[in-house]
């Protein structure tokens, strides 16, 4: 998929042109795709949500908004990866509501897959930590959206976010100390 591309549809979107988002499908779908398969590839089979249902569900939140603006190809990513979050983030919370009782126990970060139907709970604590470590240091924040929700590599959510790997590597290690400690503390894990 061509940047530019990307870049020039999503400039005719935010001027108005209402036809644009019907090219933006098809350049974004696939890596769109790529990106909610990664996530989804170590999860037990049968589960309910499909990857294909992740990113339509996400696209048709992203380019559904009348006031949908973006800023570039990073910002349209940073927003669909924000989507994907919100999506499974209420899907595990419907979870939780039917769910009686805890077994709960703490799991690391790197661990954690986002669409386990064990995991409602650790996803939930990572959620809420998520939320303070964004009005701490919102670069950081949307670092780990990228990286965990949107399955980008280090380097790709560095691109992403427009700097460079040294500045994506101290982000990075602030919020893991940031989430660990957030995590570690919330009574659910």
């Amino acid at each position: 998929m061509a940047g530019a591309d990307v870049t020039q549809i999503i400039n005719a979107i935010n001027a108005g042109d209402l036809r644009a988002s019907d090219e933006l499908l098809p350049l974004v779908y696939q890596e769109l795709r790529q990106l909610a398969l990664s996530r989804m590839a170590a999860e037990k089979a049968g589960q309910t949500l499909q990857p294909t249902a992740l990113v339509h569900e996400a696209y048709l939140r992203l380019v559904g908004r009348p006031d949908a603006k973006w800023d570039g190809r990073g910002h349209f990513f940073a927003a669909a990866a924000e989507a994907m979050r919100r999506i499974l983030i209420e899907r595990a919370r419907r979870r939780n509501a039917l769910k009686h009782g805890g077994g709960k126990q703490r799991v690391e970060l790197e661990r954690l897959e986002v669409a386990d139907e064990q995991r409602a709970d650790e996803l939930l604590a990572l959620d809420e930590a998520l939320d303070e470590l964004e009005k701490h240091d919102p670069d950081a924040a949307r670092l780990v959206k990228l990286r965990y929700f949107a399955g980008l590599s280090h380097q790709e959510a560095a691109e992403a976010m427009g700097v460079s790997r040294r500045v994506a590597d101290r982000l990075w290690a602030l919020a893991r100390a940031w989430l660990y400690q957030r995590i570690a503390d919330d009574p659910r894990s």
